[in-house]
């Protein structure tokens, strides 16, 4: 039985490309120790849009595809270029989906280092230009660097998607004075992702201003990804209402909350 989470108030709806969504947490669907957990685990996120490995789809002869577990009248699929190395390959991953019937959405990750699974700046700006030249909707996934974001939205994006860390490390937000600066500067959604380890850490990038987070790895790996799931789901709300909220202000020294003058003085009087 899966167990829907609730979603976020219409009034703060999260608007990317042509589409608005109720939630601000995006799900991956990698590493989950089967199918059933998976498709529990973005129930109970709340999660309106997920995103698959374009290369974990046989799209000539699928059987049991990750896609059949996903509900697309209740998620939209994001595909994405994991595995490519170049802009062309890029490319091509995201023509084949769309060819398949996926929608024409693409996250473009292009990884030519499998080490560290940075992905490449310049590979990934002509990837984009592209596909943004033939109607795709186009989120790409780029290490925290304020110049390419910029550029990315020069050629059409629909969000950048920096790293707050390298994917699967749970490090949380290290790339966090970058962040600011793209998420300061943008004219479009920023989403971080990858790197994301806990939920506290889902609930500070929103706190800065993010417009969303793409979490995988914490969630699926978790001793219990359903549970997980749901933790990150009330981070992202909680994040994103105290960003709304205005915090209060850091002060070098102490401020009391309650006076200390005046009280004592007017109760002995009476």
């Amino acid at each position: 039985m899966h167990e829907q989470h609730p979603r976020m108030a219409n009034e703060d709806a999260f608007r990317l490309g042509d589409r608005t969504f109720g939630s601000r947490l995006i799900l991956g669907t990698g590493k989950f120790s089967s199918p059933e957990v998976m498709a529990d685990a973005l129930a109970a996120s709340g999660a309106e849009l997920v995103t698959v490995a374009v290369r974990r789809v046989d799209l000539d002869a699928p059987a049991n595809p990750i896609t059949d577990f996903i509900d697309r009248s209740r998620y939209l699929i994001l595909p994405n270029t994991s595995g490519a190395s170049t802009a062309a390959e890029a490319v091509r991953l995201a023509r084949l989906a769309r060819s398949a019937g996926l929608p024409p959405w693409v996250k473009v990750e292009v990884i030519p280092d499998p080490v560290y699974l940075m992905p490449d700046p310049v590979e990934t700006l002509r990837a984009c230009e592209e596909l943004a030249d033939e109607g795709f909707v186009v989120l790409p996934y780029i290490h925290a660097d304020p110049v390419l974001a910029k550029r990315l939205e020069d050629v059409g994006v629909a969000a950048v998607m920096p790293l707050a860390a390298p994917i699967g490390s749970a490090r949380g937000l290290q790339m966090q004075a970058a962040l600011g600066i793209i998420i300061e500067q943008a004219t479009v959604p920023v989403v971080v992702d990858a790197g994301l380890g806990v939920p506290s850490h889902a609930a500070a990038a929103m706190e800065m201003g993010a417009d969303a987070v793409l979490v995988n790895t914490a969630i699926a790996t978790a001793a219990n990804p359903v549970r997980m799931a749901r933790a990150f789901a009330d981070a992202v709300r909680a994040g994103r209402e105290a960003r709304l909220a205005g915090r209060a202000p850091e002060l070098a020294t102490a401020s009391a909350s309650s006076p200390l003058t005046g009280f004592l003085r007017d109760s002995s009087a009476s």
